[in-house]
Order: C-alpha cells, then sequence, then structure tokens
C-alpha cells in the first residue's frame, strides 16, 4: 500500500535533515585529537630524552586540548620504541620522540625491523653537542692528557655508551681511530646509568650529552676535557673543543617528534604547529639554555633532510671505522 502523500513528505524530510547532519556527526567523530595521545620514549626516565619529551608533552597538552602521557620505553638503541609507535595505528595517537639513533640504528643494525621511510617526521626539536666526560679519579686535565694515559694502557680503560650507533659509540670509536688509543665498550641501557658508574669512578670514559653531564660538571662530581662543537659553548666557556686539543672531531645529535609514515598530512602539519610553537615556549628554551642545547624546530620537510642525511654521514663514518652496515 502506498503511504500517503504527508506521510510520505515528512519521512523524505526526515531523510534529508539526517543526511545534512551525518557530515558534521563524521567529522565531530574523526576530528584530531579527541582522546589522549602516546608520546614514547626510547630511553629511560631522567636521561637527555626525558626532559625535552616532557616539556613538550605538556605544551601539546594545553595546546590541543587533549592528555599527552610520555612512555618509557628503553632497550636496543631506541629500536624498542620505534617498533611500539609503528605497530600502533598511523592515526596521530602514538608519536614517537625520536632521535639521531633511529636512523643510525636503519644502517648499523643487523636484522633492524624498521626502515628510514616506515618514519613520518614532525618536527626536530633540539641539536645538541656533546662532552668528553672522565670520572674524577682518574688522573687526567685535557684531552692531550687522556690519550697519553690510555695509550699507556691499551684496552685497559673502558668507555659507556647506550647502544651500537649512538653518538656516545661512534664519537667514541672514532676517537680511538683519531688518536691511535683503544678502549673497552660497555653498553648501558641509558646515559644516566652509565654516569652513576663515572660518579662512582668504575668508568673511565663516556661521550655524554650536555643536559646531563653539565649538571655533574658543575657539581664536581665529573671532569668535562672537551666539547664535539666547532667553537666553546657559551655554558661552559672553560671547556676547549676536541678541535682546540688536536683532535680534529665535530659532532652533534638531535631530538625530534616522529609519528609512522602514512600519517594524515594534515594531522603532520596540525602536529607540527604546536610542537613548533612548544619549542618557542619561554620554558623550553629555558631548559636548553641551561644546558647547552640548542632548541629548534623545522618543517616536516626540513626534519626529514635531517634524518636522512643523518643515515648517510653514519655510513660513510661506518666506512671509515671498518664497520659493515646494511
Amino acid at each position: 500500500m502506498k503511504a500517503p502523500a504527508p506521510l510520505r513528505r515528512l519521512v523524505a524530510g526526515l531523510a534529508l535533515a539526517a543526511a545534512s547532519l551525518l557530515p558534521g556527526l563524521a567529522s565531530a567523530q574523526s576530528a584530531y585529537p579527541n582522546r589522549s595521545i602516546r608520546l614514547v620514549v626510547g630511553f629511560p626516565a631522567g636521561g637527555p630524552t626525558d626532559g625535552p619529551a616532557r616539556i613538550i608533552a605538556d605544551k601539546l597538552r594545553t595546546s590541543l586540548g587533549q592528555p599527552v602521557v610520555v612512555e618509557n620505553k628503553p632497550g636496543a638503541g631506541g629500536a624498542i620504541a620505534v617498533n611500539d609507535v609503528l605497530g600502533q595505528p598511523r592515526d596521530g595517537y602514538s608519536l614517537l620522540l625520536c632521535t639521531y639513533i633511529d636512523p643510525i640504528n636503519t644502517v648499523l643494525l643487523k636484522n633492524v625491523s624498521y626502515k628510514l621511510e616506515d618514519l613520518q617526521p614532525i618536527s626536530q626539536i633540539t641539536k645538541a653537542y656533546y662532552g668528553l666526560a672522565v670520572p674524577n679519579t682518574l688522573p687526567v686535565n685535557s684531552v692531550q692528557d687522556f690519550i697519553a694515559h690510555a695509550k699507556a694502557r691499551p684496552g685497559q680503560l673502558n668507555y659507556g655508551h647506550v647502544g651500537v650507533g649512538s653518538a656516545p659509540e661512534l664519537i667514541a670509536r672514532e676517537f680511538e681511530l683519531l688518536t691511535g688509543t683503544k678502549m673497552t665498550a660497555v653498553p648501558f641501557r641509558g646515559t644516566g646509568p652509565a654516569l652513576q658508574e663515572m660518579v662512582a669512578g668504575r668508568l673511565d670514559f663516556l661521550v655524554g650529552p650536555l643536559v646531563v653531564t653539565m649538571p655533574l660538571f658543575e657539581a664536581k662530581q665529573i671532569k668535562l676535557l672537551a666539547m664535539t662543537s666547532p667553537e666553546r659553548l657559551a655554558v661552559a666557556p672553560d671547556v676547549p673543543t676536541l678541535t682546540e686539543q688536536g683532535v680534529k672531531l665535530v659532532s652533534y645529535g638531535w631530538l625530534g617528534v616522529c609519528g609512522g609514515a602514512g600519517l594524515p598530512r594534515d594531522v603532520v602539519d596540525l602536529l607540527n604547529r604546536h610542537v613548533r610553537d612548544a619549542v618557542a615556549s619561554p620554558e623550553y628554551q629555558a631548559l636548553m639554555k641551561q644546558t647547552g642545547v640548542l632548541g629548534v624546530s623545522t618543517s616536516p620537510e626540513e626534519f626529514g633532510k635531517v634524518v636522512t642525511e643523518t643515515a648517510a654521514d653514519a655510513r660513510s663514518l661506518a666506512g671509515k671505522l671498518g664497520i659493515e652496515t646494511n
């Protein structure tokens, strides 16, 4: 039986009204972000990645209006954190505090489970030079002192690192190559635990980020023999560079925010804008200035070039050191 005309008009009107609401409902359901976000860090709490991550997370929480939770998942030179994020949907709710070690892992780690193109760079957040640290108990006060001390004890001194391909490992090995010294590598889960061993006098040498080495140096718990910067840093003007002391080695690391490849472009752009605002905040810049780290931000494309160049530089250095690459 055919419905009366008034009823048909009513049904048609309701259908039209519902249809007009659907795009708005769909938009409300898909608006990003509408729930909490994870920022996964591949190193322990209290290390050089932790402070920047927590300030960025706090600033994003305020600007995005959703909780941003920092999760520390240390191990395998950061690869555990990378795999965690890449194993989640590429929707912007699982982000990575990515480091220069992540692209290096794709060059140096055997059976690494991700490729460079699996990462979506969002913005760089730091550029950091390193300090060469030794314990107070070691009878040296300059790089040349240390070289002479190490040469007299080949293989007897040890150095700490946080994974194959990390700056502490690669710079230490390049230092050995340039100076004709030989030390024994000792891996740690993070720079913090390595420095604890140094303060206790059980670790002889460490290339460490300034965010964690400077406080111990200022407290006179360790010595800093040199910086890997091209010129002296304002945060420690009395500490000479390696180049000044006859070792032509300049190196830096970086931190950034990444997602998994395939992250929608509008989400990438939104996150980039808010991360850059967080980096520009007085709180973040104050932390960076205090530790001698440069707080910098970039476009996704600029950061992508940094990531690619880091992998290329690691491949070149590996060739010099005789390290097999993927």
